[in-house]
């Protein structure tokens, strides 16, 4: 059981305070937007025998078990994170398998460089992801129905919006929803920032349903992502939740702390709210015009006391235990690899005594033995 010494991510919309918080450390005064726990080439966690990257390597099997790399190939298949948000992050989309593989060799045959601004996929891998609350959680997360981003729209007044709203109303679901979309993102610029700034300022006299978008505007004016954003869900979650996002689901988180984890993976395409690149063609060929509820989740308890998350997905399973005084020792022995992470009290993993923040590696099959008062959050695979 390797302890891990993880990189923070200082990305500009992140908090300055909740990630050194949960440490226990003093803030830097920068933003700390994502704690990365994993052997993604990006930030690999540190151990004393070397990056988790180094290790897996040195003996892919050891270290994940054979099933696992029969399964999903000679690196570990998930990337671990907290994430903490001060300001929204971009509204994006991910691809599925077959998109992030042909993406990926369409890049590559074309010779940009990985590192490209304009780059869209810098591996052949899917990166679907589960966020779980540490605090209230806030985000966009799925298109509404149609009739009702229609009927949102339609409240606030703003005449420039009266095309979208007819469209809304002029087409079955998938075709409304690749309209409205397509026309937001190649609208005139110019254009775009006058109804960003007219949508902007009745969201904030309105208030209620429009609160959550106020502020949209604030960090990314002009941004043509503030209008799609209300095409989509407003998900609030309470501390315990948790949101699955699935490939060409489109999304944003807004504010809060969080763990999460994801597919080992670094492939988005953008939306909006972002300075970044955006490739409207390739996004829309990615994103999933459907209308769904977002699908809050709560854990499921089994009879040991772990509380699983439910998902879909093989590469990545999280769950957590909650330890109280006095409670049983709990045997969390795999033959998969696993990362245990502390998100409250102390907890004694191991050799360990991890608190809030820490986190320990598990290779496949070594003896794992968690007790004490406080949270542990448990990410494997399914193998």
């Amino acid at each position: 059981m390797d302890r891990l010494d993880n990189t923070v991510r200082p990305y500009a919309w992140g908090s300055v305070t909740a990630i050194p918080t949960l440490l226990g450390v003093e803030p830097t005064g920068e933003p700390q937007a994502e704690m990365w726990m994993g052997a993604h080439p990006g930030a690999p966690s540190r151990t004393e025998r070397g990056t988790l990257v180094e290790v897996v390597d040195a003996d892919p099997e050891k270290e994940l078990g054979a099933a696992a790399v029969a399964r999903f190939g000679p690196r570990l298949p998930f990337l671990l994170k907290l994430l903490a948000a001060d300001a929204p992050l971009s509204l994006q989309v991910h691809p599925d398998l077959a998109q992030a593989k042909e993406g990926f060799a369409r890049e590559e045959r074309e010779g940009v460089p990985v590192d490209a601004p304009h780059r869209n996929y810098k591996d052949a891998n899917h990166k679907p992801e589960l966020i779980c609350a540490l605090t209230e959680f806030d985000g966009v997360c799925g298109f509404r129905d149609p009739l009702r981003a229609a009927d949102l729209l339609d409240g606030l007044g703003v005449d420039s919006l009266k095309p979208y709203v007819d469209l809304l109303h002029a087409h079955p679901e998938e075709a409304a929803l690749r309209e409205v979309l397509t026309a937001i993102l190649t609208a005139d610029r110019e254009q775009m920032a006058h109804t960003v700034a007219e949508t902007t300022a009745a969201c904030d006299r309105l208030g209620g349903d429009y609160a959550p978008y106020a502020g949209l505007a604030h960090h990314y004016p002009g941004d043509p992502g503030v209008i799609a954003a209300l095409l989509l869900n407003h998900v609030r979650l309470q501390p315990g939740e948790a949101l699955f996002l699935g490939a060409g689901v489109p999304h944003a988180y807004f504010s809060g702390l969080g763990v999460e984890i994801m597919a080992n993976s670094d492939n988005v395409l953008r939306c909006g709210l972002t300075p970044k690149h955006v490739d409207v063609p390739e996004l829309l060929r990615v994103v999933r015009f459907e209308a769904a509820d977002p699908g809050v989740l709560r854990p499921e308890a089994s009879p040991d006391g772990e509380e699983v998350y439910e998902t879909p997905i093989d590469e990545f399973r999280l769950s957590r235990y909650v330890l109280a005084d006095g409670g049983p020792v709990r045997d969390l022995t795999r033959t998969a690899p696993q990362i245990l992470l502390c998100t409250a009290g102390t907890v004694r993993a191991g050799e360990h005594d991890l608190h809030p923040g820490q986190s320990v590696f598990v290779p496949a099959g070594e003896k794992a033995e968690v007790s004490g008062v406080g949270t542990v959050f448990r990410a494997t695979v399914i193998a």
